[in-house]
C-alpha cells in the first residue's frame, strides 16, 4: 500500500512544480510592478499604458507630468526632484494602472561648484557650460534662465524668418 501512494504522489510531481512556477511569476510580476519608473530632471520617458486608458491623474504635477499618447503609449516628464505617482483610468473612472515616478537628478558630466552656501551647476559633456539646475543659486539660476530664454527666443524668431 505504500508504494501505491508513492507512485500516487509522483503523478502529481508535475502539477507541483507547474505550481511552484506559476507563483514566482505571479509574485515577480507583482514585484516589478511596485519598482517606480525612474526618470532623470528634463529627460522624458516613453511607457505602455492600457488601451482602455482615456484619463491619467498624477499625484504631484510639480515633480512629473505625464501624457496620453495614440497608441497606448504615455510620455512621463521629470520636472522637479521627488516622487509622486500616477493612476491610469478607463472611461468608466475604474484604475487600470497605478505606478510610482521617482525623478532623479541628471545622469551626464556634470560639475558644481560652490562658493559658500552659493552653488552653481555647469554641464561639462566636453567643455563645461552654465546648466539650469534646481537648487543652484537664485542670482545665477536667473542669469541662465535669462540667457537661455533669450537665445531661444531668438532662435524662434530666426525660424519664422523675420
Amino acid at each position: 500500500m505504500t508504494a501505491l501512494c508513492v507512485r500516487g504522489l509522483a503523478r502529481l510531481r508535475p502539477l507541483f512544480w507547474l505550481a511552484a512556477i506559476l507563483s514566482v511569476v505571479v509574485i515577480a510580476a507583482r514585484a516589478s510592478a511596485d519598482e517606480p519608473i525612474i526618470v532623470q530632471l528634463d529627460q522624458a520617458k516613453v511607457i505602455k499604458v492600457p488601451d482602455r486608458a482615456t484619463t491619467i491623474v498624477i499625484g504631484n504635477p510639480l515633480i512629473a507630468d505625464l501624457s496620453i499618447q495614440p497608441g497606448g503609449l504615455a510620455v512621463i516628464t521629470g520636472k522637479s526632484f521627488g516622487a509622486t505617482n500616477f493612476m491610469v483610468l478607463d472611461k468608466s473612472g475604474a484604475v487600470l494602472n497605478e505606478q510610482n515616478i521617482q525623478v532623479q537628478g541628471p545622469s551626464d558630466a556634470t560639475v558644481v561648484v560652490y562658493r559658500g552656501v552659493d552653488r552653481e551647476t555647469y554641464s561639462c559633456p566636453s567643455y563645461c557650460s552654465p546648466r539650469l539646475t534646481l537648487g543652484d543659486e537664485q542670482k545665477y539660476f536667473t542669469e541662465t534662465l535669462t540667457q537661455i530664454t533669450t537665445r531661444n527666443n531668438q532662435a524662434l524668431a530666426g525660424g519664422q524668418g523675420k
